[in-house]
């Protein structure tokens, strides 16, 4: 249950990261645009691929990147707020997803720890 949860909320906040994106200077497809969408797929392509490998330190090490990929999307929405390429409401609801998603991929990781 636990997984499917996640997995759905990464799901509906990768498919936001692409909808917000649309709507950014052309000028920036091949640089802020592209980089978010990558870090932002990252996320779920890292945790799907992680979880299907079963061992629990390959597991990790993917929870890990799938992590680090969370928190670089976490600065570029931040970064294109403050360029002004999305709204103070469109960067709430999208932190609000990455914040909520990056608690519960931080206690996979403190289990998969121990």
């Amino acid at each position: 249950m636990y997984h499917e949860t996640l997995k759905k909320k990464m799901d509906e906040y990768v498919h936001l990261v692409y909808a917000v994106s649309k709507r950014y200077p052309k000028e920036e497809l091949y640089g802020v645009t592209s980089q978010l969408r990558r870090a932002a797929l990252s996320v779920i392509l890292n945790y799907i691929e992680g979880y299907a490998r079963g061992r629990d330190k390959v597991h990790r090490n993917f929870i890990e990147i799938a992590y680090g990929s969370l928190q670089e999307s976490k600065y570029l929405i931040d970064f294109s707020l403050k360029e002004g390429y999305i709204s103070k409401k469109d960067s709430d609801e999208l932190r609000e997803y990455a914040d909520d998603i990056g608690a519960m991929l931080w206690g996979i990781l403190r289990k998969l720890r121990t």
